[in-house]
């Protein structure tokens, strides 16, 4: 596994009991460049505490982009946002292609996603848990 993904599922950890999870490779194996950077979790007991404290790291990290924290389905997402406004949702075959898109042109938004993705997983290390 992943130093990242490592690092991301040990701080969703000490959030809560992570039933399921999905991170987004650094390395598009097909274009072999950067590719936008997303986690997608599902805790075994969701509560809106942990929602709270995750939305604070994420505004309160010094990010280059914007990031959202989407738990209207059943696994939370954490992407960039401008992923969101351009697949209108995360619904469909849009956002795939969106993401592959992205990937493919722009390069330097994917770089300073992957940083903030280090730096918001850094701050989920950093922060109190929620029993605390």
């Amino acid at each position: 596994m992943h130093d990242r993904t490592s690092r991301a599922i040990e701080a969703l950890g000490k959030l809560g009991e992570v039933a399921w999870w999905g991170i987004s490779g650094e390395i598009n194996s097909v274009h072999g460049c950067r590719q936008v950077p997303y986690m997608r979790w599902r805790y075994k007991a969701p509560s809106e505490a942990t929602a709270q404290l995750i939305d604070e790291v994420v505004r309160a990290s010094p990010t280059h982009v914007e990031w959202t924290l989407n738990r209207t389905r059943r696994n939370w997402v954490l992407l960039p946002t401008r992923v969101v406004i351009e697949a209108s949702g995360l619904d469909g075959p849009a956002f795939s292609n969106v993401v592959q898109r992205i990937t493919v042109e722009d390069q330097a938004f994917c770089r300073q996603a992957q940083t903030d993705l280090d730096l918001i997983v850094s701050g989920l290390h950093a922060a109190p848990s929620v029993d605390d």
